[in-house]
């Protein structure tokens, strides 16, 4: 249920609605937009009385939620979510952010190169796996913590923030300090006790669609980590598995304006892996941020063609310098800024 209060109610009024919902076992999900407050109501709902809402001082409006999601549906802040970083970085808005870097962290002299190039074309984030879902054991498996570390060192010494991939709870901590953005991937979509402890967390995380999930399924998942009261999450269209062969996976791009109908949640677009060909990259980059993605991630790698993993998808320097040239181009045709 949401209970929707009027822009002038007082805190006082507030809290009482909060009383009344959590006296009637329901969980309630606070959030304050840009001139209303949101109350989402969880659990038990069906049983309650919407009538006894109405009628309270400083409510607006109540109704219930028809969608198995409750918190990730575009009711629970109708303005939208813009995720917020620190040197002011946002995702959500107005502004259309960047993530680039190599597939898997491999060494010192790799990782610094690219996060120099990555900041030089304009990208806000520095991307690279420590830890490494690779679907056959014998394949690089990443540096772990010391590669994340090395990381975060470059992207403290060129400006730029960092997002890795997360596979299970016991790295959540160590991880903690040394990114500014979990990233779940695909395969860990539907890992929900992964998902329930990030939601514990008070640090942003992309979410991104698993190889066969529904996107009524990605906003389900999404749901586990807004339950534990951690709203910071992004979502992520990274291409599905369809019968089609040409590609490694199928970007359904039409899943960016539908996610962004459904739900509050920022999407952001991943055409490395949504196509896992270097040559479609840059296309399907430039249609993703022209169907509304707030934020593109893509491999890039000072020699891709050696690339430790995923080198057939990778980028080389010159080419990302070009996307992010189109990029902007795109992004002020549609009313956005890089």
């Amino acid at each position: 249920m949401i209970v929707a209060m009027q822009e002038s109610a007082t805190e006082e009024q507030i809290d009482n609605v909060i009383e009344v919902m959590t006296e009637a076992g329901v969980g309630v999900h606070r959030t304050t937009g840009s001139s209303q407050t949101i109350l989402a109501g969880v659990g038990p709902t069906a049983k309650v009385d919407l009538a006894q809402f109405e009628n309270m001082p400083g409510v607006e409006h109540v109704h219930r939620i028809s969608s198995p999601y409750k918190l990730a549906g575009r009711g629970f802040r109708p303005e939208g979510t813009i995720v917020e970083f620190r040197n002011g970085v946002k995702i959500g808005g107005e502004q259309v952010a960047v993530m680039a870097g190599p597939c898997s962290i491999e060494n010192r002299d790799q990782i610094f190169e690219t996060a120099r190039r990555v900041k030089l074309a304009g990208g806000s984030f520095l991307r690279g796996g420590a830890f490494k879902p690779r679907s056959s054991p014998y394949a690089f498996q990443g540096l772990g913590i010391p590669g994340l570390r090395l990381m975060r060192e470059a992207a403290d010494a060129h400006g730029l923030l960092v997002v890795s991939e997360v596979m299970e709870i016991s790295q959540i901590e160590p991880m903690f300090s040394l990114v500014d953005l979990f990233q779940v991937g695909a395969r860990n979509m539907q890992n929900f006790n992964l998902l329930r402890e990030l939601g514990q967390f008070r640090k942003p995380v992309l979410l991104k669609r698993g190889h066969a999930a529904t996107i009524e399924e990605l906003l389900l998942a999404s749901e586990y980590i807004l339950s534990g009261g951690n709203y910071d999450v992004i979502l992520c269209e990274r291409g599905i598995r369809t019968f089609e062969t040409a590609t490694r996976n199928t970007m359904d791009i039409s899943a960016i304006p539908v996610v962004k109908k459904l739900s509050h949640l920022p999407m952001v677009g991943d055409p490395s892996h949504g196509t896992g060909r270097r040559d479609m990259v840059a296309p399907l980059a430039r249609a993703a941020v022209a169907a509304g993605a707030d934020a593109i991630i893509v491999e890039v790698h000072p020699n891709a063609d050696k690339a430790a993993s995923d080198a057939a998808q990778t980028l080389f320097p010159d080419q990302f310098d070009k996307l992010m040239s189109e990029l902007k181009i795109i992004a002020a045709a549609v009313g956005r800024t890089m």
